[in-house]
């Protein structure tokens, strides 16, 4: 089911009315409850946000920004986490990311049109022995290749048709 906008901010508005009074101390736990119920924060739910405590929108943005655990898309069926640490680097994890976003046709932090991929680059998975390794919905993919990963994207494809 797709959220509509007046579905989203009237989500964002239930959670606002649990923290009555709040003010901008409450600012990211507010975003992180947010976040965890809608799997994103929206244009909608940063404007309630900025309602709710009555500060400028453009600070909510300041400060959701500068913290990489907020998105601000909605993720793919499938989360893709590619480790961009000093082993998978040295191991070739650049050619894999590569790979990985001419095959789905999106940049870091972007999902397919589909909804079936997102993709996000991590400083560090901290699988340092596994290098270059990726993360998808929690299963590590180790000693990966560039050659390797269109197999892999299609393994994802063929258990989504299954399911």
């Amino acid at each position: 089911m797709i959220a509509t906008n007046q579905s989203i901010a009237d989500g964002v508005r239930e959670i606002l009315r649990h923290h009555p009074g709040d003010g901008r101390d409450s600012l990211i736990p507010l975003l992180q409850e947010i976040q965890e119920q809608q799997g994103f924060l929206s244009r909608e739910a940063v404007v309630e946000v900025a309602r709710h405590l009555q500060l400028p929108t453009s600070k909510i943005y300041g400060v959701a920004t500068f913290y990489n655990q907020f998105r601000f898309n909605p993720q793919g069926r499938y989360h893709i986490q590619v480790c961009r640490g000093t082993a998978c680097h040295v191991k070739g994890s650049a050619a894999v990311l590569d790979t990985l976003k001419r095959e789905l046709k999106i940049e870091g932090g972007e999902t397919t049109r589909d909804g079936m991929f997102s993709l996000e680059v991590v400083a560090c998975i901290g699988a340092c022995g596994l290098a270059p390794v990726i993360n998808i919905d929690g299963n590590f993919h180790a000693n990966l290749t560039s050659q390797a990963v269109p197999k892999l994207l299609e393994t994802y494809k063929k258990q989504a048709a299954a399911e």
